[in-house]
């Protein structure tokens, strides 16, 4: 059966108080990315990716920024989604958050 238990996940250290546990497929990839360096006092620098990104806010709240869009203060239940090339990013607004990001096609910088 293919399952992937959260403790059971590779940890991935994307910066300081940020990790990150992925699981994909052939066409597709799910990052669970946990902040823990928050609240943040400025946004994120925004980027641009050439997937298509739906992301769920599991626990925490977010200021949610794309181009040409009002920002969006998301909390635990609410999602977002990202065109491809869009620039987008996020600003932590509680100490920590947890946000489960869908991508297609898979992420390859995001293996190792």
């Amino acid at each position: 059966m293919p399952v992937l238990k959260y403790q059971d996940a590779e940890v991935q250290q994307v910066a300081s108080g940020i990790e990150r546990r992925i699981v994909y497929t052939e066409n597709m990839l799910t990052a669970i990315i946990d902040f823990s360096n928050g609240p943040a006092a400025e946004p994120d620098a925004q980027h641009s990716h050439p997937h298509e990104q739906i992301s769920y806010v599991a626990s925490g709240e977010v200021m949610f920024f794309m181009e040409d869009e009002e920002p969006q203060h998301l909390k635990a239940g609410d999602l977002f989604f990202v065109p491809s090339g869009k620039l987008h990013g996020i600003q932590l607004l509680t100490a920590s958050a947890r946000l489960v990001d869908s991508f297609t096609p898979v992420r390859a910088d995001f293996l190792k």
